[in-house]
């Protein structure tokens, strides 16, 4: 690893740690930067769940400093996560170059078009155990599923089971976020180390980063417009990175 390469690690780190904590696409910014420094897709694809954790584990310290409630909840929802996740890791490393690159293209295009899509404002209220179904069971285990095949822009999903299905306000939406991706992405990471398909350097250099943002995250209280511009700045790189991608 070059020192160009271990700031670009540190900054884009910082922007996507940032970003996942007050929305989310950070992936869709880091998984593309460890392809483009020479990774494969598989070994960036397990690179990146280094940075997810140990960011995952600042964002909800965080979070818990700052009163954030219903642990037992978030646990409960991470159960069949963390299930989904072990299956989408174990088929993302049986799956081609050419055909998770293809994947990374159509998914960031996707997420990028939902993330222009405005929240309509809704009565919230806070959760109850009894308000977990089983449909809400069979949500967060697809989501876990996709986060543990490929991440990119599983906060999106979030926001649509979490706050259009189960109608709780962003604010807690995004505690609740932080803590299931914490825990369904431990044994995700456990699937790609133990095929070694991991490479610390980079992991733990991006996850500097990635703390350091989703530490500032949690502290900063954006605005709305200040909200739109982060989410504008975002698609813009997003679709840079798309570009790079389909020129190879």
């Amino acid at each position: 690893m070059t020192l160009l390469e271990g700031l670009a690690l540190l900054v884009i780190g910082m922007v996507a740690g940032f970003i996942n904590v007050l929305s989310a696409g950070g992936s869709m910014l880091t998984l593309p930067l460890l392809m483009f420094l020479g990774l494969s897709p598989q070994v960036a694809n397990g690179t990146n769940r280094v940075s997810i954790v140990l960011q995952s584990v600042s964002a909800v310290a965080s979070f818990l400093r700052a009163g954030a409630r219903h642990v037992g909840l978030s646990l409960r929802l991470s159960v069949p996560a963390v299930a989904g996740s072990l299956l989408g890791a174990w088929l993302a490393l049986r799956v081609s170059d050419a055909l998770f690159e293809t994947l990374l293209v159509v998914v960031m295009a996707g997420s990028a078009v939902l993330m222009l899509l405005p929240q309509p404002r809704l009565d919230t209220r806070p959760l109850t155990a009894d308000r977990l179904t089983p449909l809400v069971y069979l949500a967060m285990f697809a989501i876990g599923l996709y986060g543990g095949f490929i991440q990119v822009g599983v906060g999106i999903l979030f926001i649509v089971v979490l706050y259009r299905m189960l109608r709780i306000d962003l604010g807690q939406v995004n505690a609740f976020k932080v803590l299931i991706i914490l825990v369904y992405t431990l044994p995700a990471l456990a699937v790609f180390v133990y095929h070694d398909q991991v490479r610390w350097g980079y992991g733990l250099v991006l996850a500097v980063g990635s703390m350091l943002g989703a530490w500032l995250g949690v502290k900063v209280n954006v605005s709305p417009r200040g909200a739109l511009w982060v989410k504008w700045l975002t698609i813009a790189v997003i679709a840079a990175i798309i570009l790079r991608l389909l020129l190879g």
